[in-house]
């Protein structure tokens, strides 16, 4: 490599993609729970609490028509005084929810009351106003949506931590030519300033750390080939390629691990001698 020559190390298709699942990970949870924390928890309280309202109903056609005298017209009287018995904190239910709500009309229906099939009526009813026939076992507590808003929140900040890593990574680089490297934090390290440059995590992770001192100050720079440059071969293996080049220009110590075979092969030639 002549003076002029640079290897310029971009961030890689796998770092990208990784950090752009995350962000859609992270937007839909966020997205869930604010769905659930503003409508969907208190729409099911809606549905728990008609849904009582249908169980209740039916015992009290039953208590009214003990001895089978009960009228249509005494039912539909007492059915039209009746209101959905919800909860008094609104927080708990659809804010355009209209209280007080009375019955449902098929519940003041008297022929339809009378075979105490409540579950039929909830089906119909369900059916007819477009509602999940399936009601929550109980109702959400307030403290149960708060945790909704609460996790929404987490979601958003991991949203925007992630967010801010993607777009200055998108921005960075690690270069090097025939003087020095440039790290991903824009520091300009001469090959003459480097002390140490440990490949331990190398071959397994990508990982090299160059500790430096001189002009450039003083610190440990870190060399991320799975971010930077990769190691694809059809595309020339850039991290591998940048490495080489450091090495190369590279005077002080070098820890890496060794082979599992060098020690064999010593011991061999100390026997053959």
């Amino acid at each position: 490599m002549t003076q002029s020559e640079t290897i310029v190390c971009k961030p890689t298709s796998w770092f990208l993609l990784r950090a752009a699942a995350m962000l859609a990970m992270f937007s839909v949870f966020a997205v869930m729970f604010f769905l659930d924390g503003s409508t969907g928890y208190r729409k099911k309280n809606q549905t728990f609490y008609l849904n009582q309202t249908f169980r209740l109903a039916s015992e009290e056609f039953k208590k009214m028509n003990d001895k089978g005298t009960l009228t249509p017209a005494e039912w539909k009287n007492y059915a039209q005084s009746q209101s959905v018995a919800f909860p008094k904190d609104a927080s708990l239910l659809p804010a355009d929810l209209k209280q007080p709500m009375p019955w449902p009309a098929i519940l003041q229906d008297y022929d339809r009351m009378k075979p105490l099939n409540w579950n039929l009526l909830w089906k119909d009813y369900t059916s007819e106003k477009g509602l999940n026939m399936e009601a929550p076992e109980e109702p959400f507590s307030a403290q149960k949506i708060r945790e909704q808003w609460i996790v929404m929140y987490f979601c958003l900040t991991f949203v925007a931590i992630t967010a801010f890593f993607l777009i200055r990574t998108l921005g960075r680089s690690i270069q090097a030519d025939g003087e020095g490297i440039t790290t991903q934090e824009g520091i300009r390290i001469p090959y003459a300033e480097m002390k140490r440059l440990d490949l331990r995590k190398w071959d397994t992770k990508g990982l090299g750390f160059i500790d430096y001192e001189g002009l450039s100050g003083k610190g440990k720079a870190r060399i991320d080939g799975m971010t930077y440059g990769g190691f694809k071969k059809e595309q020339g293996e850039p991290a591998e390629q940048l490495m080489k080049t450091i090495r190369s220009h590279f005077s002080g110590e070098i820890i890496e691990y060794a082979s599992v075979g060098e020690p064999e092969k010593q011991d061999s030639d100390s026997a053959t001698a």
